[in-house]
C-alpha cells in the first residue's frame, strides 16, 4: 500500500471507528473491543538501549509471514528477475518466517513459490492485476499454472486494484471467479485496504479468505496509538467478512523518510511497531504478513524517501536493526 491510501478516501486513523460505513453503536463496540484486546503496546516497557535486542528477539521468535519482493539495487517492476537472486533472498529470510507473500506470477516471479516450497515455506501467491488486460491475462495464467503444480497455499487475485481504480468491481469479480474455477481446492482471496471490504460486499463474499492491508502510518496515526488503530482495522474487516477467515496481508512502519501527518518515520518507531504488532498477532492468533522483507529503492518514484524504508533487511540484504 502507498500514499494512495490517504489520497483515495481512507478514514483518518484518529476517526477510524467513526466511518460512515458503520453504524455508530457498532463502531463504538469495535473501538472498545480493540482497546481491551490483550497483548497491546508490548514495546512500551522496553528501554531505548535495549530496543534493538528486543526487536531481534521478536524477529527470532518467528513470524507468520513476510511480504517478499526480490528486487535488488537498480531493479524495479517490469524487469526480469533471476532465480539465483530469488533463492539468495529467500535463504536470508527463511529462518524467521513460516510463509511468504509474493506479488506477481510473471517476469521470473513465478519461480518464487517453487523456490519457497523448496526452502520449507508456505506460499500466499499473488497475481498482479492492473489496467492492462493483456498483462492481467498473463498474471492469471501464471497463478493458475502454479496452483495446478501444487505451489500455491493461498491465491491472491489482485492487490489494491479497487484502491487504485485500475479495475471496476465486476471485472475484478470475474478474475476472482475464474481463478477459483480453474484452481480447485486452493483458497482464493483478494488483497486491499481493510475498509474496501466494507464498501464492496460482493467482492468480500467472493473471497474464501479476506486479505487486508492495515497501515496506521498512511492514515497519519501517531505511533503510540498505531496498534490500537490496527486492531480496529482488523475488527472492521472481521465484521465485513461475516465468518470468512481474515488475514492481515500487509502492515508495517518505515524507519526513515517524510512524515505522514502525525505518523513519524524513525528507527525507534519502526522497531516498536514491529514488536507490538508481532506480540499482538501471536497472542491473539491473527495471521499477519509483515511489510516488508527488504527495502526497495524503486518505490521512491511514487512514494518519496519514505517509500524505500519499510524493509526488515536493507536493499543489499543486511538485517537493519538487530
Amino acid at each position: 500500500m502507498s500514499r494512495e491510501l490517504a489520497a483515495r478516501g481512507a478514514p483518518p486513523a484518529a476517526d477510524a471507528m467513526a466511518d460512515s460505513t458503520l453504524p455508530g453503536s457498532v463502531a463504538q463496540a469495535w473501538q472498545r473491543a480493540a482497546a481491551a484486546w490483550p497483548g497491546t503496546a508490548a514495546s512500551q516497557s522496553v528501554h531505548p538501549r535495549q530496543l534493538a535486542a528486543a526487536w531481534r528477539h521478536s524477529l527470532e521468535q518467528g513470524l507468520h509471514g513476510l511480504c517478499f519482493s526480490p528486487y535488488g539495487p537498480g531493479q524495479r517492476p517490469g524487469m526480469q528477475v533471476a532465480e539465483p537472486a530469488i533463492a539468495e533472498r529467500l535463504e536470508l529470510i527463511r529462518p524467521y518466517t513460516r510463509w511468504i507473500r509474493s506479488f506477481s506470477c510473471t517476469l521470473g516471479h513465478q519461480a518464487t513459490p517453487r523456490l519457497a516450497r523448496r526452502a520449507g515455506l508456505r506460499t500466499l501467491v499473488g497475481a498482479w492485476l492492473g489496467s492492462d488486460e493483456e498483462r492481467n491475462r498473463e498474471e492469471i495464467e501464471g497463478l493458475v499454472g502454479l496452483a495446478g503444480a501444487g505451489m500455491v497455499d493461498i491465491a491472491a487475485v489482485g492487490n489494491e486494484v479497487l484502491l487504485r481504480g485500475d479495475l471496476d468491481e465486476q471485472a475484478l469479480l470475474a478474475c476472482i471467479e475464474e481463478v477459483r474455477a480453474r484452481a480447485p481446492g486452493v483458497p482464493v482471496g483478494y488483497v486491499d485496504a481493510y475498509f474496501l471490504f466494507e464498501r464492496h460486499p460482493r467482492v468480500t463474499a467472493a473471497c474464501d479468505v479476506v486479505l487486508i492491508n492495515c497501515y496506521p502510518f498512511w492514515e497519519g496515526c501517531p505511533r503510540e496509538q498505531a496498534l490500537q488503530a490496527m486492531q480496529s482495522m482488523y475488527l472492521r474487516a472481521v465484521a465485513a467478512a461475516a465468518g470468512r477467515p481474515v488475514l492481515i496481508a500487509e502492515t508495517g512502519w518505515p524507519d526513515r523518510g517524510a512524515a505522514q501527518g502525525a505518523s513519524q518515520p524513525s528507527e525507534d518507531h519502526a522497531m516498536r511497531y514491529f514488536i507490538d504488532a508481532q506480540d499482538w498477532a501471536r497472542r491473539n492468533g491473527v495471521p499477519m504478513f509483515y511489510f516488508s522483507a527488504f527495502d526497495e529503492a524503486w518505490k521512491a518514484d511514487a512514494e518519496g524517501d519514505v517509500g524505500v524504508a519499510w524493509g526488515l533487511w536493507d536493499e543489499q540484504g543486511r538485517l537493519k536493526h538487530g
